[in-house]
């Protein structure tokens, strides 16, 4: 059953973690995953609206944003989940962490694949944007408040904000 493998990634990676019932009763990362599981469900069975509404219902009690149509694998832990924002067309790989603030957002209003892919036992620091239609490969660590926007390989670690000047908005005078 899911909820049992669900419940076994928490205690893999949580030491906080102390009894079943803690966690089914206290992890909202866990009811995030469970309404998301149900979310997407009813998207597969074509009830789009029905789907959405259940996602931001969840959203409402957990504070975790996902979107019905990504596709996520078994063993997704969402650590202290508040603010964390999973976009339509993000996929997920197995065993990811994920910690608060977090983001696998779009950059823009382009149409298509426009979310990040993890690979497999990846691990997202809390407030980390992983933005647009990258790839992040297995066994990576995002840093905490990362900005990433191109792809990174296997087993790596990525930190640091960008910052990079884009254009002028007035004239020098």
């Amino acid at each position: 059953m899911f909820i049992k493998r669900e419940i076994e990634a928490i205690f893999e990676r949580d030491p906080a973690a102390r009894t079943v019932l803690e966690v089914l009763l206290c992890y909202p990362g866990l009811h995030a995953i469970l309404g998301y599981k149900v979310s997407h469900w009813v998207w597969g069975k074509n009830f789009k609206l029905i789907a959405r509404i259940i996602s931001q219902f969840i959203r409402f009690l957990t504070g975790v944003e996902i979107h019905p149509a990504a596709q996520i694998g078994d063993g997704l832990v969402i650590d202290h989940g508040m603010g964390v924002v999973i976009g339509e067309t993000a996929e997920i790989g197995e065993n990811c962490l994920i910690y608060q603030g977090a983001t696998l957002g779009g950059t823009g209003k382009e149409k298509g694949k426009r979310h990040p892919t993890l690979g497999n036992n990846v691990e997202v620091g809390a407030g980390a944007k992983i933005l647009g239609n990258i790839n992040i490969g297995n066994n990576v660590k995002i840093g905490a408040n990362a900005v990433v926007l191109k792809n990174v390989l296997d087993d790596s670690t990525t930190v640091g904000v960008l910052d990079r000047i884009v254009g002028k908005n007035r004239k020098e005078e």
